[in-house]
Protein backbone atom coordinates (compact mmCIF):
# COMPACT_ATOMS: atom_id res chain seq x y z
CA UNK A 1 0.00 0.00 0.00
CA UNK A 2 1.43 3.39 -0.96
CA UNK A 3 2.42 5.91 2.35
CA UNK A 4 0.24 8.74 1.51
CA UNK A 5 0.11 10.48 5.05
CA UNK A 6 2.66 11.16 7.18
CA UNK A 7 2.95 8.59 10.11
CA UNK A 8 2.24 11.12 13.20
CA UNK A 9 -0.58 12.96 13.92
CA UNK A 10 0.51 16.42 12.14
CA UNK A 11 -0.72 15.43 8.75
CA UNK A 12 -2.98 18.57 8.63
CA UNK A 13 -0.33 20.84 8.29
CA UNK A 14 1.57 19.06 5.94
CA UNK A 15 -1.62 18.19 3.92
CA UNK A 16 -2.39 22.28 2.97
CA UNK A 17 -3.00 22.31 -1.16
CA UNK A 18 -0.46 24.74 -2.89
CA UNK A 19 -2.99 25.54 -5.45
CA UNK A 20 -0.20 28.22 -7.04
CA UNK A 21 1.28 25.14 -9.34
CA UNK A 22 -0.38 23.13 -12.48
CA UNK A 23 -1.46 20.00 -11.26
CA UNK A 24 0.52 18.19 -14.25
CA UNK A 25 2.97 15.40 -12.99
CA UNK A 26 3.17 12.97 -10.17
CA UNK A 27 4.74 15.60 -7.25
CA UNK A 28 1.94 17.78 -8.01
CA UNK A 29 -0.45 15.31 -8.32
CA UNK A 30 0.56 13.50 -5.05
CA UNK A 31 0.05 16.98 -3.06
CA UNK A 32 -3.30 17.06 -4.35
CA UNK A 33 -3.84 13.40 -3.58
CA UNK A 34 -2.42 14.18 -0.43
CA UNK A 35 -4.51 16.42 0.62
CA UNK A 36 -8.06 14.99 -0.05
CA UNK A 37 -7.44 11.25 1.20
CA UNK A 38 -6.48 14.35 4.13
CA UNK A 39 -10.23 15.99 4.47
CA UNK A 40 -12.12 13.95 2.63
CA UNK A 41 -15.45 15.22 0.93
CA UNK A 42 -14.14 18.98 2.09
CA UNK A 43 -11.65 19.01 -0.24
CA UNK A 44 -14.71 19.78 -3.21
CA UNK A 45 -14.47 22.86 -4.69
CA UNK A 46 -14.86 24.99 -7.76
CA UNK A 47 -11.72 23.60 -9.26
CA UNK A 48 -11.09 20.00 -7.48
CA UNK A 49 -13.88 17.06 -7.32
CA UNK A 50 -13.53 13.46 -5.86
CA UNK A 51 -14.87 10.69 -6.31
CA UNK A 52 -15.33 7.40 -4.69
CA UNK A 53 -13.89 4.14 -6.48
CA UNK A 54 -15.58 3.65 -9.81
CA UNK A 55 -16.06 0.94 -12.59
CA UNK A 56 -14.56 2.60 -15.01
CA UNK A 57 -16.16 0.85 -17.99
CA UNK A 58 -19.77 1.68 -17.20
CA UNK A 59 -21.66 4.52 -18.82
CA UNK A 60 -21.84 5.79 -15.24
CA UNK A 61 -18.83 6.64 -14.32
CA UNK A 62 -18.37 8.07 -18.27
CA UNK A 63 -21.41 10.17 -17.54
CA UNK A 64 -19.66 11.46 -14.61
CA UNK A 65 -16.77 12.18 -15.90
CA UNK A 66 -18.08 13.78 -18.60
CA UNK A 67 -19.80 15.89 -16.71
CA UNK A 68 -17.46 17.31 -14.64
CA UNK A 69 -15.23 18.17 -17.85
CA UNK A 70 -18.44 20.09 -19.49
CA UNK A 71 -18.31 21.97 -15.89
CA UNK A 72 -15.03 22.68 -16.00
CA UNK A 73 -14.77 23.82 -19.88
CA UNK A 74 -17.81 26.20 -18.70
CA UNK A 75 -16.16 28.31 -16.08
CA UNK A 76 -14.95 32.10 -16.18
CA UNK A 77 -11.54 32.35 -17.31
CA UNK A 78 -10.86 35.32 -14.45
CA UNK A 79 -11.98 32.76 -11.73
CA UNK A 80 -10.51 29.79 -12.75
CA UNK A 81 -7.05 31.67 -12.97
CA UNK A 82 -6.71 32.38 -9.09
CA UNK A 83 -6.46 28.56 -8.77
CA UNK A 84 -4.23 25.86 -10.30
CA UNK A 85 -3.51 28.28 -13.24
CA UNK A 86 -6.97 27.76 -14.16
CA UNK A 87 -7.16 23.85 -14.64
CA UNK A 88 -9.28 21.59 -12.54
CA UNK A 89 -8.88 18.27 -11.27
CA UNK A 90 -11.25 15.21 -10.98
CA UNK A 91 -9.60 12.36 -8.20
CA UNK A 92 -11.14 8.67 -8.83
CA UNK A 93 -10.68 5.99 -6.53
CA UNK A 94 -10.57 8.10 -2.81
CA UNK A 95 -12.96 8.02 -0.39
CA UNK A 96 -13.06 9.58 3.40
CA UNK A 97 -11.19 6.73 4.86
CA UNK A 98 -8.49 6.47 2.22
CA UNK A 99 -7.04 5.84 -1.23
CA UNK A 100 -8.22 2.76 -2.58
CA UNK A 101 -7.99 3.32 -6.43
CA UNK A 102 -9.40 1.77 -9.33
CA UNK A 103 -8.73 -1.42 -11.04
CA UNK A 104 -5.48 -0.82 -13.18
CA UNK A 105 -5.94 -1.19 -16.89
CA UNK A 106 -7.79 1.70 -17.59
CA UNK A 107 -6.54 3.35 -20.65
CA UNK A 108 -6.71 7.01 -21.75
CA UNK A 109 -7.61 6.54 -25.19
CA UNK A 110 -10.21 4.30 -24.63
CA UNK A 111 -12.05 6.62 -21.53
CA UNK A 112 -11.86 9.34 -24.12
CA UNK A 113 -14.01 7.37 -26.67
CA UNK A 114 -16.68 6.74 -24.16
CA UNK A 115 -17.04 10.41 -22.98
CA UNK A 116 -16.34 11.97 -26.48
CA UNK A 117 -20.57 11.50 -27.40
CA UNK A 118 -21.29 13.38 -24.01
CA UNK A 119 -18.90 16.09 -25.23
CA UNK A 120 -18.65 16.87 -28.69
CA UNK A 121 -16.28 17.07 -31.31
CA UNK A 122 -15.22 20.86 -30.87
CA UNK A 123 -14.85 19.84 -26.83
CA UNK A 124 -11.02 20.94 -25.55
CA UNK A 125 -8.02 18.39 -24.49
CA UNK A 126 -7.78 17.10 -21.21
CA UNK A 127 -5.39 15.51 -19.61
CA UNK A 128 -4.87 12.37 -17.47
CA UNK A 129 -2.95 11.40 -14.68
CA UNK A 130 -2.44 8.00 -12.00
CA UNK A 131 -0.87 7.28 -9.10
CA UNK A 132 -0.29 3.77 -8.38
CA UNK A 133 -1.85 2.25 -4.61
CA UNK A 134 -0.94 -1.56 -4.78
CA UNK A 135 0.02 -3.59 -7.82
CA UNK A 136 -3.77 -3.79 -8.88
CA UNK A 137 -5.31 -0.63 -7.90
CA UNK A 138 -4.18 3.06 -8.74
CA UNK A 139 -5.84 6.29 -8.54
CA UNK A 140 -6.99 8.41 -11.63
CA UNK A 141 -6.85 12.32 -12.46
CA UNK A 142 -8.73 13.74 -14.96
CA UNK A 143 -7.45 17.42 -15.21
CA UNK A 144 -9.33 20.03 -17.47
CA UNK A 145 -7.55 22.99 -18.88
CA UNK A 146 -8.29 26.50 -18.24
CA UNK A 147 -10.88 28.21 -19.95
CA UNK A 148 -10.17 30.89 -21.95
CA UNK A 149 -12.03 34.17 -23.59
CA UNK A 150 -13.38 33.61 -26.73
CA UNK A 151 -14.37 29.86 -26.12
CA UNK A 152 -17.85 28.86 -27.16
CA UNK A 153 -19.94 27.36 -24.88
CA UNK A 154 -19.69 23.83 -24.29
CA UNK A 155 -23.55 21.88 -24.02
CA UNK A 156 -23.69 18.49 -23.17
CA UNK A 157 -24.13 16.42 -26.15
CA UNK A 158 -25.90 13.02 -25.44
CA UNK A 159 -28.35 12.35 -22.73
CA UNK A 160 -28.11 9.69 -19.96
CA UNK A 161 -30.66 8.86 -17.34
CA UNK A 162 -29.44 7.44 -13.50
CA UNK A 163 -30.96 6.36 -11.20
CA UNK A 164 -29.64 9.47 -8.84
CA UNK A 165 -31.46 12.32 -10.63
CA UNK A 166 -27.98 14.34 -9.75
CA UNK A 167 -25.73 11.95 -12.25
CA UNK A 168 -27.81 12.39 -15.32
CA UNK A 169 -27.49 14.24 -18.29
CA UNK A 170 -29.43 16.17 -20.41
CA UNK A 171 -28.72 16.57 -24.16
CA UNK A 172 -28.42 20.49 -24.80
CA UNK A 173 -28.02 21.38 -21.41
CA UNK A 174 -25.19 23.56 -20.17
CA UNK A 175 -23.41 22.51 -17.02
CA UNK A 176 -21.26 24.70 -14.76
CA UNK A 177 -18.91 23.91 -11.95
CA UNK A 178 -20.84 25.25 -7.92
CA UNK A 179 -18.82 25.05 -5.12
CA UNK A 180 -18.70 21.52 -4.86
CA UNK A 181 -20.45 20.15 -7.55
CA UNK A 182 -21.37 20.46 -11.06
CA UNK A 183 -25.11 21.74 -12.31
CA UNK A 184 -27.06 23.00 -14.73
CA UNK A 185 -25.90 26.82 -15.14
CA UNK A 186 -28.62 29.41 -14.06
CA UNK A 187 -29.52 32.79 -16.17
CA UNK A 188 -27.03 34.78 -15.04
CA UNK A 189 -24.11 31.89 -15.70
CA UNK A 190 -25.25 31.39 -19.07
CA UNK A 191 -25.25 35.15 -19.95
CA UNK A 192 -21.28 35.24 -18.87
CA UNK A 193 -20.56 32.65 -20.90
CA UNK A 194 -21.99 34.40 -23.77
CA UNK A 195 -20.11 37.48 -22.48
CA UNK A 196 -16.97 35.05 -22.35
CA UNK A 197 -17.81 34.41 -26.12
CA UNK A 198 -18.06 37.62 -26.91
CA UNK A 199 -14.83 38.94 -25.69
CA UNK A 200 -12.30 36.52 -27.26
CA UNK A 201 -13.56 38.09 -30.23
CA UNK A 202 -12.28 41.65 -29.46
CA UNK A 203 -8.56 42.08 -30.08
CA UNK A 204 -6.90 43.77 -26.96
CA UNK A 205 -7.28 47.20 -26.11
CA UNK A 206 -4.69 49.47 -27.37
CA UNK A 207 -4.95 53.21 -25.55
CA UNK A 208 -3.57 56.55 -26.71
CA UNK A 209 -3.31 58.94 -23.85
CA UNK A 210 -2.48 62.58 -24.05
CA UNK A 211 -2.28 65.60 -21.54
CA UNK A 212 -4.31 68.63 -22.75
CA UNK A 213 -2.72 71.38 -21.37
CA UNK A 214 0.00 72.18 -19.38
CA UNK A 215 1.64 70.58 -15.90
CA UNK A 216 2.38 74.01 -14.54
CA UNK A 217 5.38 75.01 -12.31
CA UNK A 218 5.14 77.90 -9.51
CA UNK A 219 7.45 79.47 -7.23
CA UNK A 220 7.44 80.79 -3.87
CA UNK A 221 3.95 80.87 -2.88
CA UNK A 222 4.17 79.95 0.49
CA UNK A 223 6.49 83.00 0.83
CA UNK A 224 4.30 85.07 -0.78
CA UNK A 225 1.42 84.35 1.19
CA UNK A 226 2.64 84.90 3.76
CA UNK A 227 3.99 88.40 3.11
CA UNK A 228 -0.04 88.63 1.90
CA UNK A 229 -0.95 87.45 5.72
CA UNK A 230 2.22 89.85 7.14
CA UNK A 231 0.63 92.92 5.40
CA UNK A 232 -3.15 91.85 6.35
CA UNK A 233 -1.78 91.57 9.78
CA UNK A 234 -0.04 94.69 10.41
CA UNK A 235 -3.12 97.01 8.48
CA UNK A 236 -5.58 95.47 10.83
CA UNK A 237 -3.18 96.43 13.41
CA UNK A 238 -2.98 99.90 13.07
CA UNK A 239 -5.46 102.24 14.52
CA UNK A 240 -8.49 103.11 12.35
CA UNK A 241 -8.33 105.78 10.18
CA UNK A 242 -10.51 107.48 7.54
CA UNK A 243 -10.46 104.34 4.22
CA UNK A 244 -8.11 106.41 2.22
CA UNK A 245 -5.67 106.64 4.70
CA UNK A 246 -5.44 102.38 4.98
CA UNK A 247 -4.76 102.11 1.32
CA UNK A 248 -0.86 101.42 0.98
CA UNK A 249 2.19 99.58 2.08
CA UNK A 250 5.50 99.69 1.57
CA UNK A 251 4.63 95.89 0.42
CA UNK A 252 1.79 95.73 -1.86
CA UNK A 253 -0.44 98.78 -3.16
CA UNK A 254 -3.94 97.42 -2.55
CA UNK A 255 -7.13 98.67 -3.50
CA UNK A 256 -8.82 100.07 -0.60
CA UNK A 257 -12.18 97.71 -1.04
CA UNK A 258 -9.90 94.86 -0.80
CA UNK A 259 -9.91 95.84 3.53
CA UNK A 260 -13.35 97.99 3.74
CA UNK A 261 -14.03 100.52 5.75
CA UNK A 262 -14.10 98.70 9.56
CA UNK A 263 -15.29 99.99 12.66
CA UNK A 264 -13.19 101.03 15.21
CA UNK A 265 -13.15 97.71 18.02
CA UNK A 266 -12.19 97.66 21.46
CA UNK A 267 -8.55 96.65 22.32
CA UNK A 268 -10.02 93.48 23.61
CA UNK A 269 -12.14 92.71 20.46
CA UNK A 270 -9.22 94.11 18.57
CA UNK A 271 -7.17 90.95 20.36
CA UNK A 272 -9.67 88.47 20.43
CA UNK A 273 -10.12 89.04 16.82
CA UNK A 274 -6.57 88.47 15.85
CA UNK A 275 -5.42 85.53 17.89
CA UNK A 276 -8.72 83.94 16.41
CA UNK A 277 -7.54 84.81 12.96
CA UNK A 278 -3.51 83.20 13.57
CA UNK A 279 -5.31 80.41 15.32
CA UNK A 280 -6.76 79.42 11.87
CA UNK A 281 -3.35 80.08 9.57
CA UNK A 282 -3.21 76.66 8.37
CA UNK A 283 -6.09 76.66 7.38
CA UNK A 284 -6.16 79.82 5.88
CA UNK A 285 -2.85 79.54 4.01
CA UNK A 286 -4.03 76.16 2.18
CA UNK A 287 -7.54 77.55 1.60
CA UNK A 288 -5.73 80.73 -0.26
CA UNK A 289 -3.24 78.90 -1.94
CA UNK A 290 -6.18 76.96 -3.40
CA UNK A 291 -7.96 79.94 -4.90
CA UNK A 292 -4.57 81.37 -5.85
CA UNK A 293 -3.15 79.12 -8.06
CA UNK A 294 -7.24 78.02 -9.17
CA UNK A 295 -7.47 81.31 -10.84
CA UNK A 296 -4.32 81.94 -11.32
CA UNK A 297 -3.18 78.63 -13.58
CA UNK A 298 -4.50 77.33 -17.33
CA UNK A 299 -6.26 74.24 -16.53
CA UNK A 300 -5.65 70.75 -18.11
CA UNK A 301 -7.73 67.65 -19.95
CA UNK A 302 -7.05 64.36 -21.54
CA UNK A 303 -7.58 63.11 -24.84
CA UNK A 304 -8.45 59.64 -25.99
CA UNK A 305 -8.32 57.11 -28.77
CA UNK A 306 -8.57 53.70 -28.50
CA UNK A 307 -7.22 52.17 -31.81
CA UNK A 308 -9.69 49.97 -33.21
CA UNK A 309 -11.45 48.50 -30.45
CA UNK A 310 -14.88 49.98 -28.68
CA UNK A 311 -14.21 50.13 -24.60
CA UNK A 312 -17.48 49.89 -23.22
CA UNK A 313 -18.25 51.74 -19.88
CA UNK A 314 -14.32 52.24 -19.45
CA UNK A 315 -12.57 53.14 -16.23
CA UNK A 316 -9.44 55.28 -17.01
CA UNK A 317 -7.23 56.15 -13.93
CA UNK A 318 -4.36 58.18 -14.96
CA UNK A 319 -1.50 58.78 -11.88
CA UNK A 320 0.18 62.32 -12.24
CA UNK A 321 3.47 61.84 -9.82
CA UNK A 322 4.60 63.88 -7.83
CA UNK A 323 2.24 66.62 -8.51
CA UNK A 324 -1.04 67.94 -7.02
CA UNK A 325 -4.33 68.49 -8.36
CA UNK A 326 -6.48 71.27 -7.48
CA UNK A 327 -9.76 72.96 -9.24
CA UNK A 328 -9.83 74.78 -11.93
CA UNK A 329 -11.05 78.58 -11.20
CA UNK A 330 -12.14 81.52 -13.86
CA UNK A 331 -9.81 84.56 -13.63
CA UNK A 332 -12.54 86.90 -13.36
CA UNK A 333 -13.94 84.91 -10.22
CA UNK A 334 -10.31 86.15 -8.84
CA UNK A 335 -11.03 87.47 -5.07
CA UNK A 336 -8.22 88.84 -2.68
CA UNK A 337 -9.91 88.02 0.15
CA UNK A 338 -10.07 83.95 -0.73
CA UNK A 339 -6.70 84.65 -1.00
CA UNK A 340 -5.35 86.21 2.23
CA UNK A 341 -8.79 85.82 4.90
CA UNK A 342 -9.15 88.97 6.66
CA UNK A 343 -8.96 89.01 10.58
CA UNK A 344 -12.48 90.60 10.04
CA UNK A 345 -14.91 90.38 7.51
CA UNK A 346 -14.94 93.52 4.79
CA UNK A 347 -17.97 95.07 6.52
CA UNK A 348 -18.84 93.56 10.15
CA UNK A 349 -16.76 92.85 12.99
CA UNK A 350 -16.33 89.21 13.80
CA UNK A 351 -17.72 87.48 10.67
CA UNK A 352 -17.06 84.03 11.29
CA UNK A 353 -14.26 82.86 8.96
CA UNK A 354 -16.75 81.84 5.80
CA UNK A 355 -15.34 78.00 4.05
CA UNK A 356 -14.81 78.75 0.24
CA UNK A 357 -15.06 74.77 -0.18
CA UNK A 358 -19.27 74.83 0.47
CA UNK A 359 -19.31 77.42 -2.79
CA UNK A 360 -17.49 74.78 -4.80
CA UNK A 361 -19.62 73.35 -7.93
CA UNK A 362 -21.71 70.22 -6.73
CA UNK A 363 -20.69 67.12 -8.93
CA UNK A 364 -22.08 67.43 -12.48
CA UNK A 365 -22.25 63.72 -13.59
CA UNK A 366 -19.77 64.47 -15.20
CA UNK A 367 -17.22 61.77 -16.60
CA UNK A 368 -14.00 63.52 -15.29
CA UNK A 369 -13.23 63.16 -11.27
CA UNK A 370 -10.17 64.32 -9.70
CA UNK A 371 -8.58 64.14 -6.58
CA UNK A 372 -4.54 64.21 -4.56
CA UNK A 373 -3.29 61.07 -3.02
CA UNK A 374 -0.58 61.24 -1.01
CA UNK A 375 2.26 62.77 -3.48
CA UNK A 376 0.41 61.80 -6.49
CA UNK A 377 -2.57 63.68 -8.40
CA UNK A 378 -5.34 61.30 -10.16
CA UNK A 379 -7.84 62.10 -12.68
CA UNK A 380 -10.15 59.24 -13.25
CA UNK A 381 -11.90 58.93 -16.50
CA UNK A 382 -15.72 57.69 -16.61
CA UNK A 383 -17.31 57.94 -20.18
CA UNK A 384 -20.23 56.06 -21.58
CA UNK A 385 -17.19 54.40 -23.97
CA UNK A 386 -13.93 55.03 -26.03
CA UNK A 387 -15.14 54.05 -29.79
CA UNK A 388 -12.80 52.76 -32.13
CA UNK A 389 -10.18 55.68 -33.45
CA UNK A 390 -12.52 58.28 -32.30
CA UNK A 391 -10.70 61.35 -30.51
CA UNK A 392 -12.44 61.84 -26.58
CA UNK A 393 -11.11 64.68 -24.98
CA UNK A 394 -12.15 66.16 -21.27
CA UNK A 395 -12.70 69.62 -21.25
CA UNK A 396 -9.92 72.22 -20.00
CA UNK A 397 -11.52 74.15 -17.05
CA UNK A 398 -11.88 71.36 -14.44
CA UNK A 399 -8.39 70.83 -12.52
CA UNK A 400 -5.15 72.71 -12.79
CA UNK A 401 -2.37 70.05 -12.44
CA UNK A 402 1.00 71.34 -10.59
CA UNK A 403 4.59 69.79 -10.42
CA UNK A 404 5.49 69.49 -6.60
CA UNK A 405 9.24 69.79 -7.49
CA UNK A 406 9.15 73.67 -9.15
CA UNK A 407 12.62 72.32 -10.81
CA UNK A 408 11.31 69.58 -12.31
CA UNK A 409 11.17 69.55 -16.51
CA UNK A 410 9.06 66.69 -16.50
CA UNK A 411 6.74 64.13 -14.93
CA UNK A 412 5.89 60.88 -15.03
CA UNK A 413 2.17 59.75 -16.05
CA UNK A 414 0.67 55.89 -15.64
CA UNK A 415 -2.37 54.87 -16.44
CA UNK A 416 -4.96 52.19 -16.09
CA UNK A 417 -7.61 50.64 -17.68
CA UNK A 418 -10.74 48.45 -16.99
CA UNK A 419 -14.20 48.11 -19.26
CA UNK A 420 -17.51 46.71 -18.49
CA UNK A 421 -17.51 42.92 -18.58
CA UNK A 422 -13.65 42.41 -18.70
CA UNK A 423 -11.99 41.52 -15.67
CA UNK A 424 -8.07 42.72 -17.70
CA UNK A 425 -6.62 45.80 -16.65
CA UNK A 426 -4.53 47.85 -19.69
CA UNK A 427 -1.47 49.90 -18.06
CA UNK A 428 0.44 52.38 -19.66
CA UNK A 429 2.59 55.32 -18.29
CA UNK A 430 4.57 58.58 -20.59
CA UNK A 431 6.14 61.34 -19.50
CA UNK A 432 4.96 65.15 -20.13
CA UNK A 433 7.20 68.11 -20.16
CA UNK A 434 6.30 70.43 -17.93
CA UNK A 435 5.68 74.79 -17.96
CA UNK A 436 8.30 76.98 -17.61
CA UNK A 437 8.35 78.12 -14.09
CA UNK A 438 6.30 80.65 -12.86
CA UNK A 439 6.92 82.91 -9.95
CA UNK A 440 4.44 83.60 -7.77
CA UNK A 441 4.97 87.19 -7.02
CA UNK A 442 4.62 87.41 -10.80
CA UNK A 443 1.64 85.60 -10.83
CA UNK A 444 -0.22 87.79 -8.04
CA UNK A 445 -0.11 90.53 -9.58
CA UNK A 446 -0.73 89.88 -12.64
CA UNK A 447 -3.89 88.12 -11.52
CA UNK A 448 -4.99 91.02 -8.91
CA UNK A 449 -2.88 93.68 -9.40
CA UNK A 450 -2.25 93.82 -13.05
CA UNK A 451 1.01 96.72 -11.68
CA UNK A 452 4.65 96.54 -11.71
CA UNK A 453 5.17 97.17 -7.96
CA UNK A 454 7.74 94.84 -6.46
CA UNK A 455 6.23 91.97 -4.60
Amino acid sequence: MLDLLPSDDSDAGNSALDTSVIPLGERALRGVLRHVVAVGDEAETTYLEVKSPLDMNSKATAAKVAKFLLGAANRRPGEAARYFHGYAVLVIGVQTDGALGVLRGTEAHELEDRLRPYLGPQFPAFEFGRIGIDSDHEVLFVIAQPPEDGQTIFPCHKSYQSDDRRDSLEDGAIYVRGTSNTRPARSGEVLALVERVRRGGRPPISLEVQLLGPICRVDRVDEILESLRCYEEEQFSKQPTPAEDTVGSTLLVLPSSVFGNPKPLSIEDREQALAAWQSKKAEHIARGREHFLGVGMPGAGVQVVSRDRFVSKPHLILTFHNCEVLDYLDPNDAEFEKVVEPVLGPHEPFLASFDHSTIRPLPRGYPVTWSTHGEHAEVVLTPESFRPNVLWTSDQDDYVIIARDPHASSVEVSWELTEDGNDAVTRGEFRVPTDPLVDAADLFKSVFLNTDEDL
